[in-house]
């Protein structure tokens, strides 16, 4: 495949991101994803579709901010699901790279096929020039992770596990919603989950939020969490305890 004929499908670009990965980030939002989660803040990332970009040109574009980085910073590719275009990510990487740049994906893991050969082969490709995972942990339990994402999770927890013997660095964020993710059993096996890895960096908890609810609204999706609500300051305090936070300082 030539460069000219790999297309990045975008959604929007944040010039000075500083929450999704270390230092000061150029967060590159690509369009698609195939979870339904019910707590979506980003609902107009689901279908395809978006900006066409080439890797060569969304890398010239990125590389002009390089001097706000510093040596913390750098890329982040988030979503939608950046899995779901895994050959244009991993060239955007390469790109990356090859200057030293700092390059993280934020994923949910949903397209991970660990059964296919060809697949893993691609994906390991791509660990090659990615420098830190943010993996978003929704759910430990595969049923409950089906209620609330409309799929299962046993080949995100795969990925977790084959990003870890292959020795990339990983960042575990977990949602939590009051009523949904917040049980405490839950948190304890989550919490077994992540220390089974080799690699964590650093483990957060993201409180619910309903800044996103009139994105729902515009696209006239009907909020499937109405009467949710952020969690309390001891609710976040409680969960950070069970899910070890402290022991990963990052």
């Amino acid at each position: 495949m030539q460069p000219c004929d790999l297309i990045g499908r975008i959604h929007s670009l944040e010039s000075f991101g500083s929450v999704d990965g270390p230092g000061v980030r150029f967060v590159v939002f690509l369009q698609g994803c195939a979870l339904r989660c019910k707590y979506c803040h980003n609902p107009e990332t689901w279908a395809d579709g978006g900006e066409e970009w080439t890797p060569e040109q969304l890398f010239q574009r990125v590389y002009r901010y390089r001097n706000y980085w510093g040596r913390k910073g750098g890329i982040t590719v988030s979503g939608g699901e950046p899995l779901r275009q895994m050959d244009f990510v991993t060239k955007f990487f390469q790109l990356a790279r090859a200057k030293g740049v700092h390059t993280a994906l934020d994923t949910a893991g949903e397209p991970f096929r660990p059964d296919d050969p060809a697949y893993l082969a691609k994906f390991d490709t791509l660990m090659q020039s990615t420098s830190l995972v943010i993996l978003d942990l929704k759910e430990i339990d595969p049923e409950k992770h089906r209620r609330l994402t409309g799929k299962d999770n046993a080949n995100i927890l795969a990925m977790a596990r084959h990003i870890s013997e292959l020795g990339v660095p990983l960042w575990i964020r977990h949602v939590l919603v009051p009523g949904l993710t917040d049980d405490e059993e839950g948190l304890r096996r989550t919490a077994d989950f992540i220390r089974s890895l080799q690699t964590v960096q650093r483990v957060e908890v993201l409180p619910y939020h309903t800044l996103g609810l009139f994105k729902w609204q515009k696209l006239n999706i009907p909020y499937p969490l109405p009467d949710a609500v952020p969690p309390t300051a001891e609710q976040l305090a409680r969960a950070e305890e069970l899910l070890e936070v402290r022991r990963y300082p990052g």
